[in-house]
């Protein structure tokens, strides 16, 4: 199999949107190998001159383009995988997620976030963050080390065409911000398709996350990602309305709603149904296991649609029937 390189460039980023109807950069097969590269940021948000922070020439050259601004998110893609149906699955392998930058920031928005009436400012608050690439940690403007997490804040295929043009502020059934920690090197997400192509699209860098995102930014900065795109046609594997995603120690899966409480209500029915395809467990059993083993906690709260994901570790299947 071949591995892709795709760099961002002004002819192969879009800024914060999903669409069926935005050509592809790149056409891969499926079973192929990709290494992308993102970048965060419009200008005002880089580091002050003589910060010893470096901004890339290439983040200064996508925001000289003055490109279609749709929302904040810097987006690498789409790639389309060659022969990709809608009702078929595209199985992403994170293989590799690494910092390509020196630096990241932080902001708290007006009236955005958690909290928007507890923090009531009349501009953004910005922090920029230095990152130690090699030791793999980033220290806080108060003085505090910690150690990077990085993974895609945004990930997705393209929406049904019949969507049109969309932001990529709200997760959706396509994906899209998904701001979902647990999705870092070495787990694989698998996207229902619903256009022709798949049309995979990444970006919204984060170098680390805490669960909630509450105060609407994590860590944001460049990152470079290896994927290994496999397509299953329709009929292969189960059909799936939502993206579920596994490590090698957990199955994971999301529910994304305007209202918390049925978030959380998705998040427990697609898990459900994770442990009754790969187990014989009944659905009532199933759902007793997901109360005894499983933790479900708030990815995000702060994008019109709220993120909830539940995490089982596989080691709670020990004993269990599997299915062939």
């Amino acid at each position: 199999m071949s591995v892709h390189h795709l760099n961002a460039t002004p002819e192969t980023v879009v800024w914060g949107r999903f669409s069926a109807q935005i050509d592809p950069v790149l056409t891969i097969r499926s079973g192929d190998s990709v290494v992308v590269e993102t970048y965060s940021g419009i200008a005002e948000l880089y580091p002050p001159e003589g910060s010893g922070m470096t901004v890339s020439p290439r983040l200064k050259a996508i925001n000289e383009a003055v490109l279609p601004f749709r929302w904040g998110h810097l987006l690498t893609g789409p790639i389309a995988v060659e022969g990709a149906m809608p009702g078929d699955v595209l199985e992403v392998r994170i293989e590799a997620v690494e910092p390509l930058a020196d630096w990241g920031f932080s902001a708290i928005e007006p009236f955005d976030g958690t909290l928007p009436h507890d923090f009531i400012m009349p501009e953004r608050v910005l922090s920029h963050i230095s990152v130690d690439r090699a030791a793999r940690t980033a220290k806080m403007p108060w003085g505090t080390t910690l150690p990077l997490n990085p993974f895609f804040g945004v990930m997705g295929v393209a929406p049904p065409p019949e969507y049109g043009e969309i932001s990529s502020r709200e997760p959706r059934k396509h994906g899209g911000n998904l701001d979902n920690r647990r999705l870092t090197a070495g787990t694989t997400v698998f996207f229902p398709v619903w256009a022709e192509g798949a049309l995979f699209t990444c970006g919204d860098g984060h170098g680390m996350q805490g669960d909630g995102e509450v105060c609407v930014t994590a860590l944001e900065m460049a990152l470079e990602g290896r994927f290994t795109l496999v397509l299953h046609k329709a009929g292969s594997v189960a059909e799936r309305a939502l993206p579920r995603a596994e490590s090698s120690s957990h199955l994971i899966s999301m529910g994304f709603d305007a209202d918390l409480d049925e978030a959380l209500r998705i998040a427990v029915r697609e898990m459900i149904a994770m442990v009754c395809e790969c187990t014989t467990l009944s659905r009532t059993e199933a759902y007793q296991l997901c109360s005894l083993a499983a933790d479900f906690a708030v990815t995000q709260s702060v994008n019109g649609e709220k993120g909830v994901h539940g995490v089982l570790p596989k080691s709670a299947l020990a004993g269990v029937e599997v299915r062939s």
